[in-house]
């Protein structure tokens, strides 16, 4: 759709010549979906954003305040660890989740208190090989 409006004509009418023309071409002919109801997806009924919501869920995306993010990473990286297939993996995953705990401990974003402290590197270690044992 190139051409511009002409003057003198609403664009309501203008729009609906548009699509009627196209529906006349069979340009909405074959369209994915076509015929068949709506997904019930999340009630949106009084969501404004459901949009977003659904966009991101189809992403994969998710949206946390830092301190839940850091959260939600430690978890990650206890259950990494739970895998390592060495000491100094897992040394590493412990060392680098520490920093990231310790920069928000220090300088803490606005949202929840993050609510954890850095992990024993030692135990963890002591731990792993305890179930690398048992």
């Amino acid at each position: 759709m190139t051409e511009r409006k002409p003057p003198g004509v609403s664009f309501e009418s203008w729009v609906d010549k548009q699509i009627r023309d196209a529906e006349a071409r069979g340009e909405f002919a074959d369209l994915p979906g076509m015929g068949k109801p709506l997904s019930s997806g999340p009630d949106t009924s009084y969501d404004e954003l459901w949009w977003i919501k659904q966009k991101m869920i189809r992403e994969g995306l998710t949206v946390l305040p830092p301190t839940l993010a850091l959260r939600k990473e430690a978890e990650d990286a206890l259950e990494a660890v739970a895998k390592a297939p060495s000491e100094p993996a897992v040394r590493r995953i412990i060392t680098e989740i520490n920093k990231k705990i310790r920069e928000m401990m220090f300088k803490p974003p606005p949202g929840p208190p993050l609510g954890l402290k850095p992990y024993d590197v030692e135990e963890i270690v002591r731990e792993w090989h305890e179930r690398r044992a048992g």
